[in-house]
């Protein structure tokens, strides 16, 4: 069992709310965490809502989940039934009149924008969310990074005996995404058309979005392409990292950057294999970076905002991060030890003055370059921010 990062503060949050919503995709282990907090002696009860007997179980939600004020009630898939949520708050209310005020609900969801607006809309004050994405750096091994890199961090395509049996195990939750899980959601989206969309935001990782251009490809609208686009986002596949705006008196790029969250994702729609595959296709840079920025921003303290910055005289900041109580850090990301930043870079930090100047690459070491930059290994960096959670 490779333990998870958000095991720690998932047991401090159930000693603090009496909800808490655990989103991620389908398959990163939301489950396997849950089931470790039944294992440690935590008096429990673990509901599938996908399954139709445990549906039926809560028939009269109240009344069941009121025979088990006593223990932490897991509802899987809770977004399968959004009627839960009023009798919850109910039931919430009751218990903390009772004294029992936190430890109550766990609830499991694979789509943040739905869950998010349901659970809002009826438990404001009384739940908090965390987000439990694939596997990062920091829960695996040195030796594991290119591994990890190449196959993504979804459990069973990370352990997978194979490179073959992975990439076979990321096809798959790829067609059941798109022939099964978004036509759940009453979504009427043709797959083959969701599938060319996923599979040229691959191609282009790490690019600027244009809607336009991908509608123009797609043949569909510009309208089409933004709700096809936002259902990938709210299904955690896919993020959205928007334009830093500061007063610089720059003209500024107003679109967002797109990336396919999990690497393996990235390489499975576009048919790479294995490591040396990878290092000879031409996406090897944007599937570097998109991997590194992604580790980074799920590393990054709570209230972190993260961004990018790009002027239109050619300055140009991969991520930024605004830690709390930290200031400003501006990072390049380079997959080569011996790169050197770009003068778009040095330009991007004078406008801007962030309090760390940073260019990360593969390893864990770390040095200073010149110009008030330092070169730092993703695994350090990774460290440090993790530090900062403690």
């Amino acid at each position: 069992m490779i333990a998870r990062n958000l095991k720690a503060q998932l047991i401090e949050y159930l000693k603090q709310f009496p909800a808490i919503a655990l989103l991620g995709p389908r398959q990163a282990g939301k489950t396997t965490l849950a089931e470790t907090l039944m294992h440690q002696n935590l008096p429990s009860v673990y509901l599938d809502l996908e399954s139709p007997s445990d549906r039926h179980k809560l028939t009269d939600p109240e009344a069941y989940l009121s025979q088990h004020e006593h223990k932490l009630v897991i509802l899987d898939e809770v977004q399968r039934m959004p009627e839960l949520f009023q009798p919850l708050r109910s039931l919430i209310d009751r218990g903390r009149r009772k004294g029992i005020s936190s430890g109550r609900f766990l609830l499991l969801g694979s789509a943040s924008g739905d869950l998010l607006r349901q659970s809002g809309e009826s438990l404001a004050g009384r739940i908090a969310y965390l987000e439990l994405p694939p596997f990062q750096l920091t829960e695996l091994a040195a030796e594991q990074e290119n591994t990890l890199w190449v196959r993504g961090g979804f459990p069973n395509s990370l352990l997978a005996k194979t490179d073959k049996q992975s990439l076979v195990w990321r096809q798959n939750l790829i067609s059941t995404y798109l022939e099964r899980e978004i036509p759940s959601y009453g979504v009427r989206i043709p797959a083959e058309t969701l599938r060319r969309l996923w599979t040229m935001l691959a191609h282009n990782q790490g690019g600027m979005l244009n809607l336009s251009q991908l509608g123009k490809n797609l043949m569909i609208d510009t309208k089409t392409v933004s709700r096809y686009l936002d259902l990938l986002v709210d299904l955690l596949l896919v993020r959205r990292l928007l334009p830093w705006h500061s007063n610089v008196g720059k003209r500024l790029v107003k679109s967002p950057k797109i990336y396919i969250r999990d690497s393996g994702l990235v390489h499975a729609l576009l048919g790479i294999a294995d490591f040396d595959n990878l290092l000879g296709h031409p996406v090897v840079g944007n599937s570097w970076e998109g991997f590194v920025i992604e580790n980074l921003i799920n590393a990054a303290p709570f209230n972190t905002v993260a961004g990018f910055y790009r002027s239109s005289n050619g300055a140009e900041i991969d991520l930024l991060l605004d830690v709390p109580n930290q200031g400003l850090w501006a990072i390049e990301v380079k997959r080569s030890n011996a790169a050197k930043p770009r003068q778009g870079f040095y330009a991007a930090c004078e406008d801007l003055q962030p309090s760390k100047r940073l260019m990360v690459c593969p390893g864990n070491d770390r040095y200073p370059i010149g110009n008030g930059v330092e070169a730092v290994g993703v695994r350090a960096l990774l460290d440090e921010l993790n530090r900062l959670n403690d």
